[in-house]
């Protein structure tokens, strides 16, 4: 071949190259953050939000509609049991250490997990399923998250759908179709679009797999008018649970408010959409929530601004789950995850590092173990949450400013990390401490 033909070839390939991954760039993930980049064609955005503009509508109409009547009567909606059994959740990550990754599970005594399954993954489906069957023990949610090619391809979409339920079914009975649906960046533009491709898992459940048990509709945020319109609508569907990505990372502490809700109102109001809605059980799981920790660029999903050092993680994650918990209305929460350089209780960046979070996780699992809530309350600035099973009753006290008990008697305690205290002057600050009566 000349010189001058291999040069043509060899621009022919590149021109080929560059149109291809022209054609796939809006949409590219970023493997250290665990997210897709975000989308920086504007023109290709409004075009599409243009093209479904129509369910645009119809979000701003039915959330002008419903929300007002479930603000009205949330406070009216009774709370449920939880108990602690399955509450505290985790996702893991196929390719985040899985072997260390069953040490840690084990040493957490996780029993509830949950593990992500991209669809444009479908050449490794075998390796997930060994990964899965590690933990069939395990109540494990599959997160199915969406990429355009399926978001567009309903026959492609209902094919490899197919292929999961048949490959998982012996080991999870519980599917989450779709993440995020509220971020461009993830595939979606309308909440339309993502009913259209609920109704293809739906339509297969019922026709095929009446086992399998489907969560939806994963909005991230406190960005309800989204939830509702994939709540109240016309499509033949229904959601076994609700699933949302309930961050509240942007307001700092999860006590902070935003329009006026805290994260328990926050729940609260989710779950009156739910018990509202005619497409829904009223069941909810937090399915993904975490802060972003400093210095950690490029792992953290966020930029530096919204991060938070490693105490503060510790106690946002653990007062999270409490506040959760103390809502008595969502049945599990699920941190994400477990091992990340930029979020997670591990990481994994020079050898595995046990963040603070680690041991403040592990102690808030064993201490809650099995547990109702008696009782939740807020008084004088001071947070007290007191849950009990058959051997003991745990109070739990935390506060936003420091400030100091004086018992009558020496009060034996666990701090945040496990590590056991008698003191009769006892410090209540920003991390919580465990106050253990046995039965």
């Amino acid at each position: 071949m000349t010189s001058a033909l291999q040069l043509f070839v060899l621009f022919l390939y590149l021109g080929m190259f560059h149109y291809n991954f022209k054609m796939k760039a809006p949409f590219i993930w970023d493997y250290n953050s665990d997210q897709p980049y975000q989308l920086k064609d504007r023109s290709f955005k409004k075009a599409m939000r243009k093209k479904e503009s129509i369910s645009l509508l119809s979000t701003i109409f039915s959330s002008l509609l419903i929300l007002p009547i479930a603000i009205l009567l949330q406070s009216f909606i009774p709370k449920r049991t939880i108990i602690t059994d399955d509450f505290f959740g985790m996702s893991i990550n196929l390719d985040k250490e899985p072997e260390a990754t069953k040490k840690l599970v084990d040493e957490l005594e996780l029993t509830t997990l949950l593990i992500r399954f991209p669809l444009w993954e479908m050449t490794r489906l075998d390796e997930y399923i060994e990964f899965v069957k590690v933990y069939k023990d395990k109540k494990i949610v599959l997160n199915v998250m969406q990429d355009r090619e399926h978001v567009e391809d309903h026959t492609l979409l209902k094919r490899d759908l197919e292929k999961l339920f048949s490959a998982f079914g012996p080991y999870i009975d519980s599917f989450q179709i779709g993440s995020t649906i509220n971020r461009a960046k993830w595939g979606f533009f309308s909440v339309q679009e993502y009913l259209r491709f609920y109704t293809v898992a739906y339509e297969l459940k019922k026709k095929n797999f009446s086992n399998v048990k489907l969560l939806g509709p994963s909005v991230i945020d406190f960005e309800y008018h989204f939830s509702v319109h994939a709540l109240f609508n016309f499509f033949k569907i229904k959601y076994d649970t609700i699933s949302a990505l309930l961050y509240v990372d942007r307001r700092g502490a999860p006590e902070n408010t935003q329009m006026g809700y805290d994260l328990i109102k926050k729940i609260d109001l989710l779950d009156t959409l739910a018990f509202l809605s005619p497409k829904a059980q009223q069941k909810l799981y937090i399915t993904e929530t975490n802060w972003p920790i400093s210095n950690t660029a490029p792992f953290a999903p966020t930029s530096e601004y919204e991060c938070i050092d490693e105490e503060s993680y510790a106690n946002f994650m653990v007062r999270y789950y409490l506040l959760a918990f103390a809502s008595q209305k969502a049945e599990r929460v699920y941190w994400h995850q477990l091992i990340a350089p930029g979020y997670g209780l591990i990481d994994n960046r020079e050898g595995l590092h046990k963040r603070s979070a680690f041991s403040a996780f592990k102690t808030m699992h064993t201490l809650l173990k099995n547990m109702a809530l008696l009782s939740f309350e807020q008084k004088n600035a001071i947070y007290t949450l007191v849950a009990k099973n058959n051997t003991q009753t745990t109070t739990v006290k935390w506060s936003l400013d420091l400030q100091t008990i004086t018992y009558n008697t020496p009060q034996n305690y666990v701090d945040r990390d496990g590590e056991s205290h008698l003191e009769q002057r006892v410090a209540i600050g920003p991390s919580p401490i465990y106050i253990i009566e046995e039965s």
